[in-house]
């Protein structure tokens, strides 16, 4: 018997996701919008982006990892919240916005290494536009009170997350998707 992880990777293959959404119209974002805002705010909140940075905003800044560890050690840390937040946008990227998929690229009849380079570039830009949007989201909105987090994951996206269940529920079983 396969290990867990194994078939659960055999079940959902990232590349068949992408090969999926192959045109514009068909990005998992136009099937499922309210699926992408959940899947993007978790992914603000998992990578612990303003304004779900409760416990490292900076009126805490002189305890924690922030004055135990200088130079390299702390370096170290702030490498690996950027690490997770091109992880958090590719799988955007991936899931939700066409992956390395540029609508209507198959029509110019461009040669392999063209078109290979194009879809890099297009994946490169995707993601570099979601890490744009964690800094934009930084310098925009205000850090949430542990009260009205709490709100917002009970009251607005677990009721989000289950409408989500629904509606693609909904669209299976009139044959969309």
């Amino acid at each position: 018997m396969p290990h867990p992880a194994v078939s659960i990777g055999l079940l959902l293959p990232t590349r068949e996701v992408v090969m999926a959404q192959g045109e514009l119209l068909r990005w998992n974002f136009i099937s499922q919008p309210f699926g992408a805002l959940v899947f993007m705010t978790a992914a603000f909140a998992e990578t612990n982006r303003l304004p779900f940075d409760l416990p490292e905003c900076e009126t805490e800044l002189v305890a924690g990892y922030h004055t135990e560890y200088s130079s390299m050690k702390f370096a170290m840390f702030m490498m690996a919240e950027y690490a997770n937040m091109v992880t958090a946008s590719a799988l955007m990227v991936t899931l939700f916005f066409g992956g390395w998929q540029v609508p209507g690229l198959a029509y110019l009849r461009l040669p392999g290494l063209a078109v290979s380079l194009i879809q890099v570039a297009a994946f490169c830009l995707k993601v570099g536009f979601f890490l744009f949007l964690y800094v934009w989201v930084r310098w925009t909105l205000p850090r949430f009170r542990f009260d009205q987090l709490m709100d917002l994951g009970w009251k607005v996206l677990f009721p989000l997350a289950l409408g989500n269940i629904f509606w693609v529920s909904w669209l299976i079983l009139i044959g969309w998707i």
